[in-house]
This record gives C-alpha cells, structure tokens and sequence, in this order.
C-alpha cells in the first residue's frame, strides 16, 4: 500500500477541512470495500469555493487548478469517512462535470488536473477509469465537480 499520509506531506500537500453537504445527502457512503464520494467542488483554503466557467472566466490551466482542489476536497472527505487515507487500495472511477461554455472542448485537460494529482499521491494506483463531460452551469456557480469510487484495502 504504501504510506499515502507520509505522501500527502512529502507533497507539501494539506487537506481541507471535509466538505459539508450543499443538500440533502451524504458526502460519501461504503458499501464493502468501496467508498462512493458525491460530486465535490473546489473548495479553496479559505472554504470559499472556486467559481467560474471555462471558455469564458477560465483557461484550462484555472481549471486544471479547480480540479485539483476538488481532488483536496474529495481526499479529505474519504479520509473522514474511513479514517486514513493509507486504507485506499486504488481509485476505481472518476465522474469530472466541468462548468463551461458551448464552445469549450478541452474537459479532459481540465481532468487532468484531478487525475495527475492523485497519480502524484497513489502511484499507478490513483489511475482509474474516468469521464469528463461539459456543463452549462454547475451549484453555486463552482468551475469544476468530480464524483469519484475508491476501492479499499
């Protein structure tokens, strides 16, 4: 498995606090050795979130940083939910709704930022299936949403 705590830290890498729910549902749910985390958005450090719409407020490089904040976020809600991140055997599959305009075609790119970032932290294991798809808007007005599956040891 690895020690994904000591990984976080030799990153330079801090977690926020665990998301609180916008609505009526849980921010994750196990079932057996998977973890379903709801769509997380990129909360900054300040709890704040990261809004705008790519193609329009956003390059690619902004929503590749939004990305990798839903990544924090989403990290720090499986953590929550499980207790360390050292229990996760590998991620399993990855939804990422990217706020953008009609014309904007570069979601992948924008998922990069999230994928890149949890190859960085697991290794060959952070590299799951995944999906990246165009959204008119988005709650609150957020830039970037990822649902992820999280398979654990």
């Amino acid at each position: 498995m690895g020690d994904i705590e000591a990984r976080l830290r030799e990153l330079g890498l801090t977690l926020p606090e665990p998301p609180k729910p916008m609505a009526t549902y849980a921010t994750a749910v196990r079932l057996g050795e998977l973890v379903y985390v709801s769509g997380t958005g990129p909360l900054k450090p300040d709890g704040s979130y990261l809004t705008g719409r790519l193609g329009a407020d956003l390059d690619v490089a902004a929503g590749q940083a939004a990305a990798r904040l839903c990544a924090l976020a989403m990290l720090a809600t499986v953590r929550a939910h499980v207790g360390s991140l050292d229990g996760v055997a590998r991620i399993v599959k990855v939804l990422g709704f990217v706020h953008a305009t009609p014309e904007f075609f570069d979601h992948p790119k924008v998922m990069n930022g999230f994928s890149d970032l949890m190859v960085q932290i697991f290794g060959e294991r952070g590299l799951g299936a995944r999906s990246a798809v165009g959204a008119p808007s988005l709650p609150s007005g957020i830039a970037v949403e990822v649902e992820g599956i999280f398979q654990l040891a």
